[in-house]
């Protein structure tokens, strides 16, 4: 929940409450503010006035580690570090020294993002939208609270794009998780969200969100 919340002049949100367990998607043109208001939801960046709750306790009173290990964010333009497409994958977990995922539940995840290779393929050669697949499996295998997606299938083709948001909204459902996602088609934003959040200059204009 926002509560009169500036940070800059870039976002300037008086009221806004995200549902828990829903899938919301945050829309509006670029340059609005939708990527810093997710960056703002696990303290990637820390607002200048106001409070932003979670689990009814405001953020600058939670450990950031332990908030971002809850609350994840996948960028638009995710990182691919050096390595095969197994060590991208596990990556997250051996950083939060967590055990690691079995081949064939790292295989399994491919599937689900629909990503036809090998686990010992060198991720760099990997196109575009496929890095960015591999970073989204990534973040799932993560398991976190809330899923924060920062136009999550800007790299891809239309048909891939609903194929792939139509999975991560279904895993949402089924793992009773919280998914807030940027996007900039308002097509995807009405026929998968729960919950649709406008914002235009750094503010809230429509009602769904408010």
């Amino acid at each position: 929940m926002f509560k009169e919340v500036k940070y800059k002049d870039i976002l300037n949100i008086k009221h806004l409450s995200i549902k828990k367990n829903n899938i919301t998607c945050i829309v509006g043109e670029s340059g609005s503010g939708k990527t810093t208001l997710l960056r703002l939801l696990n303290r990637l960046i820390s607002h200048d006035h106001g409070e932003i709750f979670y689990h009814d306790q405001p953020l600058s009173q939670i450990d950031p580690v332990k908030l971002r290990r809850a609350v994840t964010m996948l960028p638009q333009t995710p990182a691919t570090f050096s390595g095969s497409i197994k060590d991208n994958l596990l990556i997250g977990l051996e950083f939060a020294e967590r055990p690691l995922a079995s081949d064939n539940e790292l295989y399994e995840l491919l599937k689900r993002v629909k990503l036809n290779k090998e686990l010992d393929q060198d991720a760099a050669k990997l196109s575009g939208g496929e890095k960015q697949r591999v970073a989204l499996a990534r973040v799932v295998l993560m398991n976190p609270e809330v899923l924060l997606l920062d136009e999550p299938s800007s790299a891809l083709d239309e048909d891939t794009e609903h194929i792939i948001i139509e999975e991560l909204v279904n895993y949402t459902r089924k793992r009773g998780k919280t998914l807030i996602m940027a996007t900039h088609s308002k097509k995807v934003a009405s026929q998968f969200s729960d919950q649709m959040i406008e914002i235009k200059d750094g503010k809230i204009i429509n009602g769904k969100g408010v």
